[in-house]
């Protein structure tokens, strides 16, 4: 073989060395890039999801604290019919009692005087009549605010509306 032959080979084989090593940084370098998009990506998508996560944290948080203050709000206005029913019951005893002597005195009244406690008990019944009625109407137009809301109220589809009776047990 002669040199020259030799110098061609060496050349074509240095050549080929170059080649392949060019399209093997080449390749690389791709394989590099792919990568980095890749770690790109599952970067912005973690980005997002913590975000989200830290949304609905805080959404959560926020029903949570609605809730805390609106149970509050309900225990405090417990508290305070409690109290009331309480009031109304010692003054109801008052009056059962102030009844009952009133019925004792009344046995042994003149008919003048009893005249006179028929009179103004015959105008207590109608006041209490009168704001018997107030409380009656209050009491409709209560009832009826329920009744829109409870209708108003959404409801999850496939779920039975709140409120409707289920037969679940066989």
């Amino acid at each position: 073989m002669s040199v020259r032959a030799i110098t061609h080979l060496a050349a074509v084989g240095l050549a080929a060395f170059l080649a392949w090593s060019y399209q093997g940084a080449r390749l690389g370098a791709d394989l590099a890039e792919a990568k980095l998009e890749i770690t790109t990506e599952r970067l912005s998508v973690s980005t997002a999801q913590r975000a989200a996560d830290a949304r609905v944290r805080q959404a959560e948080q926020a029903i949570n604290t609605n809730y805390q203050e609106a149970l509050n709000a309900a225990r405090t206005r417990e508290a305070l019919l409690r109290r009331d029913r309480d009031h109304l019951l010692a003054v109801s005893d008052g009056l059962r009692e102030q009844s009952a002597e009133a019925a004792r005195r009344l046995a042994s009244a003149p008919p003048a005087a009893v005249l006179e406690y028929a009179t103004a008990l015959s105008a207590v019944y109608d006041d209490c009549r009168a704001a018997y009625g107030e409380m009656a109407a209050k009491a409709a137009g209560h009832a009826a605010d329920v009744q829109t809301l409870g209708a108003a109220w959404p409801a999850i589809p496939g779920l039975p509306a709140s409120g409707a009776i289920t037969d679940s047990h066989p």
